[in-house]
């Protein structure tokens, strides 16, 4: 699976709440979620405990570069997201855990996160779901002019996940 992704940080997510809720074709609601990173030699992966879906252990990699970029990804459903946490935590190891609101709006293949994260601050995220790899140029278009559209700056982008920022964070 792949999708193209864009983070930024945000000062507030009221103006960025506003101009989802015009443009969204759909609303998904708000979510709380709790993100356990564990160590794996290459790329990211995390156990996803969420109110509003199933548990999921989710593995992705993606180069870390301020601008939108690919990230290929893949997804397993857990139901018993406490006993895979031990059993990861025990063999792996906890990197980070990032617990977070998320506001979900989509945007014809594209979800709009408004993201309030707990000792981070507030985030606005794209993620252009692509159904095959040739839809890429369509999801950096469609990013792109989202960016644009909520007036996103060089400055305000991000580069890595959010338990990479926690854990950058932790160890100044």
């Amino acid at each position: 699976m792949q999708n193209i992704e864009l983070k930024a940080r945000l000062d507030s997510l009221a103006p960025a709440r506003k101009i989802a809720k015009a443009i969204a074709t759909e609303t998904l609601g708000k979510d709380r979620q709790r993100d356990t990173y564990f160590h794996v030699p290459e790329g990211l992966m995390k156990l996803r405990e969420s109110r509003n879906i199933p548990a999921e252990l989710i593995y992705y990699r993606r180069p870390e570069k301020k601008r939108a970029r690919k990230c290929d990804y893949q997804i397993v459903p857990v139901d018993n997201p406490a006993k895979m946490r031990k059993l990861l935590s025990d063999s792996l190891g906890i990197v980070t855990v990032v617990e977070k609101t998320r506001e979900i709006y989509l945007y014809k293949n594209v979800r709009i996160h408004l993201d309030r994260v707990k000792n981070l601050g507030t985030f606005l995220e794209f993620e252009a779901v692509l159904e095959k790899p040739s839809q890429a140029a369509e999801g950096k278009r469609l990013v792109a002019k989202l960016t644009k559209e909520f007036g996103i700056a060089e400055n305000q982008l991000v580069p890595v996940s959010y338990g990479v920022l926690l854990k950058e964070r932790r160890e100044r």
